[in-house]
Order: structure tokens, then C-alpha cells, then sequence
């Protein structure tokens, strides 16, 4: 008898789950055909809802919050805020209403209300895992330190749960936190939960992370399932190319720009196309691509100087200039600063030293030498305390008197030699050789001039000095050597 009616039990308690598993599948099928039926028929859909929560449904929770939510993805925030109080009503201590309630409170953009909502959740329901997203959702852009602490919370209570590594990584990568970001997406974008966009946004967090390698690993991982996927191409473009990978960096490109689906340019993406062509020394097709990222993004006036640079190394240093004064020009006042004025007498010091003499006249030669010590000039008073105007401005002299006939570099190269000894630093040897060069030079010329017979003693013993310092600083040097083998 006993036995009897433990199979009974047994069988009451089956039977009983049975129906419980077959009365949630029939409401969760009316919630979803509920879900159509809300935005084409608001009539039908309200009957619909009245029926699945008759009898013995009247108090179940989990349904009224089914059809809160329903009502809510269809943006009928009333209907929503209605079976979330009937849901409340039902049980007081509910953490699905609760988060029905802050999903309803987002909807209507109230954050503070919201928050207050979830940490209601949580406080009933340590383990609804909604409620840490959504909240983390809340102040992921507002408080990401709040987030970021709500999340960890969770991920103690589920170390395994990828959503939580998800958020956290869209969050570090929201703050620039590129580091953190790439910990966390390592947890899951090389998984079979992540999406390709996950992958994607690893693969950037990792190259903002100047982690080129993996980057690039994780790009050709995506190029492997979608060879015309625009943002692995981008990525492994970039990446190529900071790599210094240059051919494959340009089979990359050649994709990108003109293969991939839906593809989306960007400043960034000519930018690096330029600095690619650059590298492969195809400087005109890298200024049509700087010039193609300044006219996308006009606040982009840093790229004048590349294109200032693409023109300089194909020697082209009226382009040059004019790129750069562009550059220049864009500057605040306050930003124009000695350092930056100092390219302006590099280039035109190179325009004046081009050594094809197709490209340039005398008079322009002349002219661009002149300005370059004007510009060295004003370097020399507004940094005193440095060597480099005056060293330049001996440079930019020595070439307007190439025969050393005037004399025109001597007192600059004096001046910067004084300064260098005194500072006593062997980081200016290769600077001291060149003055000391220079005036021994200077003075071997004046010892055979009939002008300066009478100085000629002086000035002998002067070019020996200065040879003389020149191999105590390197002593191999062969041209002081022979200069003083000339002389004695």
C-alpha cells in the first residue's frame, strides 16, 4: 500500500511539472503572438492580454513583466507602466517587475529613477543579471566608474557570464581605457558568443592599444570567414603599416578602397593610406591622400605638415613651404612657438642647398637662403639659451658664401662653438667638429690672402687651433690631419 502511494505521489509530481512546463509554453506563445499583433491590431492585442492573465495567470509575475516588456519594445509606454503595477501588486518584492520598472523609466529617459530601479532589483534578487547590465548601462558613459564596480559585482557572482565581460569591455573602450578594454574582450571575442562586431572592436582596442601583432592576428581571423569585410581590412591595413609590412600593407588598402562591402572612409583611413605611400616613396599619390583626410576632417591641419613633408622629400620646397605655412597659419598665436618656426629655415635652407639647379634660379637660391637666416635669426633671440638659430644661421651663411670669400658664417660659428664649450657635453661634438671645420677652414684660406699678409702668423696659428681641437675631440679625423700636415 505504501509503495502505491509513492508511485501515486510520483506521478501527481510529474504530471504536475508537465503541466506547469505546458501552461508557461502557452503563454509565452500568446506573448509572442502578442508582440505582432500590438502595432497592427491595439484592440486585439488588449483582449489578447486580458485572456493570458485570467485565472490562475492573474499573479503570475513572470508572464504580467512579458507583457509589460512587449508593450514597452512597442514604444506603449502606458500599457507598459500598467502590467508593471499589476506585476508589483502581485508580488511587492518582485525583481522582474522592478526592472520592468526601469526599463519603462529609461524609455521615458529618467536615469535617476531608472538606477534606483535596478539597485531595487539587485537588493531583491542578488542575481538578476539584468538589472547589473542595465544599470552598468546607465552610467557607462555618465559614472563609469559606478558601471564598471556594478559589473564586478556580478562578475563574482558569474565569472563565466560573457555578457558581463561584453559590457565591460564597451565601457573601458567608451573611456579610452584600451588596456582594460582588450583584458576584457579577451575573455570572449574569440569565442563562439561573440559577434563580428566584437571581434572588430577587439581587434581596434587592440591596435589602439599599439599591440600591431595581435591586432592583426585577430583581423585576418575575421578576413578568414569575410575577405571583403571593411573594418578587418581597414584594421590590417593599419596595421601593416605601423608594422612597416608596407607591400602587404598596400594589397590591404588596394581591398579596402576599392573591394570591400559598405564601406565607410574616414579621415584616419586616408591619413594612413598617405603615410603608406609616403613610406613606399610615392610621395604624389600620398599628398592626394592627405589631402583627401584634410578636406573630410578640416580640424585636421596637423596633416598639412605631412603633406609639407611628402613634398620635401621629393624636393619639391615651394609646395613644401606652402603646405607648412598652411599648417602654420592654422595655429593659435600662443601655439606658433620657436620649434615649429624652425621648419619654416629647414625648408627654405633645403630650397636654397637643392642641388638641382633645373628647380631653382640663383636669385631664388639667393632669396630662400636669406629668408632661412631671417627665420634662424628670430629663432636665435626668441631661445637664446639654445645653439640651434645661430648654428643654422651659420649654415644658411656658409651657403650664401660658398667660396668662404666674406666670411659671412664666421661670427655664428664662433658664437655656437663658445656656447657648446661651455656647456661641456660630448652630445655636441658632431656640432663643435662642424664649427671648428668651418673656422679652421676660415683661417687656412686667410693665411695665403695677400690682403692679410701681415695677420698671416695669427691666423696659421689660428687654423691650427682649430684643427688642432678637432682630433682631440676625434682624433681619425682625416681632413683636420691633412689640414695640418698642409700648414706645417
Amino acid at each position: 500500500m505504501k509503495r502505491v502511494q509513492m508511485f501515486l505521489a510520483g506521478a501527481f509530481i510529474a504530471v504536475g511539472s508537465l503541466y506547469a512546463q505546458s501552461s508557461d509554453a502557452e503563454w509565452q506563445a500568446g506573448v509572442a503572438k502578442l508582440k505582432e499583433t500590438i502595432q497592427t491590431n491595439p484592440a486585439q492585442a488588449a483582449e489578447e492580454a486580458e485572456h493570458l492573465i485570467k485565472g490562475k495567470n492573474k499573479k503570475n509575475v513572470e508572464l504580467l513583466v512579458a507583457i509589460g516588456d512587449a508593450y514597452l519594445n512597442a514604444d506603449k509606454i502606458p500599457e507598459a507602466q500598467e502590467y508593471a503595477a499589476l506585476a508589483r501588486k502581485a508580488n511587492g518584492k518582485s525583481a522582474l517587475a522592478s526592472v520592468l520598472e526601469g526599463n519603462i523609466a529609461v524609455k521615458q529617459k529618467n536615469a535617476g529613477l531608472a538606477s534606483q530601479k535596478y539597485e531595487e532589483a539587485i537588493y531583491f534578487d542578488p542575481k538578476c543579471t539584468e538589472a547589473y547590465l542595465k544599470y552598468a548601462d546607465i552610467y557607462k558613459s555618465a559614472n563609469a566608474s559606478l558601471a564598471i564596480e556594478k559589473l564586478n559585482q556580478l562578475k563574482e557572482l558569474e565569472p563565466s557570464n560573457t555578457a558581463v565581460d561584453k559590457k565591460l569591455a564597451e565601457i573601458y573602450y567608451l573611456k579610452n581605457d584600451f588596456n582594460k578594454a582588450v583584458e576584457a574582450y579577451a575573455n570572449f571575442a574569440m569565442g563562439p558568443t561573440a559577434t563580428e562586431e566584437d571581434l572588430v572592436k577587439y581587434a581596434f582596442a587592440l591596435f589602439l592599444n599599439h599591440d600591431f601583432d595581435k591586432s592583426l592576428e585577430v583581423a585576418n581571423m575575421g578576413l578568414q570567414k569575410n575577405a571583403h569585410h571593411a573594418a578587418f581590412n581597414r584594421l590590417a591595413m593599419y596595421n601593416y603599416t605601423d608594422l612597416k609590412r608596407f607591400d602587404e600593407a598596400l594589397k590591404a588598402a588596394d581591398v579596402f578602397f576599392k573591394e570591400c562591402d559598405k564601406a565607410d572612409y574616414s579621415y584616419l583611413d586616408y591619413m594612413y593610406y598617405g603615410h603608406l605611400l609616403e613610406s613606399l616613396k610615392k610621395y604624389d599619390d600620398a599628398v592626394v591622400q592627405y589631402e583627401k583626410a584634410v578636406k573630410m576632417d578640416p580640424t585636421k591641419t596637423d596633416l598639412y605638415k605631412n603633406i609639407s613633408s611628402a613634398y620635401e622629400q621629393k624636393n619639391d620646397y615651394k609646395k613644401a613651404i606652402s603646405a607648412y605655412q598652411k599648417y602654420y597659419s592654422s595655429l593659435d598665436k600662443e601655439k606658433q612657438t620657436p620649434d615649429l618656426q624652425f621648419q619654416f629655415g629647414r625648408l627654405y635652407y633645403g630650397a636654397g642647398t637643392q642641388p638641382d639647379s633645373l628647380a631653382i634660379t640663383v636669385e631664388e637660391r639667393k632669396q630662400a637662403l636669406m629668408s632661412a637666416d631671417s627665420t634662424f635669426h628670430a629663432i636665435a633671440e626668441a631661445a637664446p639659451d639654445s645653439y640651434l638659430g645661430n648654428f643654422w644661421r651659420a649654415r644658411a651663411n656658409s651657403a650664401l658664401d660658398p667660396e668662404t670669400t666674406q666670411g659671412l658664417a664666421k661670427p655664428f660659428y664662433e658664437e655656437v662653438a663658445a656656447l657648446l664649450e661651455s656647456k661641456n657635453d660630448p652630445h655636441y661634438n658632431s656640432a663643435l667638429v662642424e664649427c671648428y671645420s668651418y673656422l679652421g677652414y676660415y683661417y687656412l684660406l686667410a693665411i695665403e690672402n695677400p690682403a692679410l699678409k701681415a695677420e698671416a702668423k695669427a691666423n696659421k696659428d689660428k687654423s691650427i687651433e682649430y684643427w688642432s681641437k678637432i682630433l682631440a675631440i676625434d682624433p681619425a679625423n682625416a681632413t683636420a690631419k691633412r689640414a695640418l700636415d698642409g700648414i706645417k
